[in-house]
């Protein structure tokens, strides 16, 4: 008897799993934090993905319309470890923000580099420019109300508490600068206390320390 080995065709097999935009953002993100966006290009990915180029640039005209993407992408990774942050910490509300920003630069220096430094969308000609990047005047508000100033002087004090953030983070994520969480905490405690304390004093109000102290 004779057996006739049926052999496999082409529409027999499992398809290949279809390349995704998501897939590809969620690649580069992986490649960003392990080695650097400098290591992202089209082979990268592919590699990564076990698959040409081609769907990459199926996905995407050219490499700098991915990166565009990828940014609001990584943002929004950034946003999301802020709220878990906020949950995983016993912090005051006024600080999440500074404590969060330096964490991240630490734990996430590679996406902390091309975020904030990098590839950071702030053009700061005068100091109030800061506050023409979306969000930044809605958090200065609630930061306002948070520490019992006015929105004036919250807006000043909130931009000030930004660029001593932003340059213990900036060194930091360079590993010029290394603070313990709780060294870091108790420099920002005393650094917003000085700075309301003055504030309030400028507009004639009481003040008192413990409200911004453990």
């Amino acid at each position: 008897m004779f057996y006739i080995r049926a052999e496999k065709r082409d529409n027999d097999m499992p398809p290949k799993p279809k390349i995704t935009k998501d897939m590809i953002l969620t690649t580069v993100l992986n490649i960003t934090r392990e080695t650097g966006f400098e290591a992202v290009n089209a082979r990268s990915i592919a590699g990564k993905l076990q698959c040409s180029t081609r769907p990459i640039f199926t996905c995407y005209e050219n490499m700098e319309e991915l990166k565009a993407e990828f940014l609001d992408f990584a943002f929004e990774y950034y946003n999301r470890y802020v709220e878990e942050y906020k949950k995983s910490k016993n912090i005051e509300s006024y600080l999440l923000f500074p404590l969060s920003y330096i964490e991240f630069a630490k734990e996430e220096t590679n996406l902390f580099r091309l975020l904030f430094i990098s590839d950071m969308d702030l053009d700061m000609s005068e100091a109030n420019d800061f506050y023409k990047e979306l969000g930044n005047e809605e958090k200065a508000k609630a930061f306002s109300q948070i520490i019992g100033v006015e929105p004036k002087q919250g807006k000043e004090i909130f931009l000030d508490l930004f660029l001593y953030s932003h340059g213990i983070a900036v060194l930091t994520a360079t590993g010029k600068l290394s603070f313990d969480s709780r060294n870091l905490e108790k420099m920002l405690q005393n650094f917003l206390s000085a700075y309301v304390k003055q504030e309030r004093e400028k507009a004639g109000i009481s003040y008192g320390i413990q409200s911004l102290s453990n």
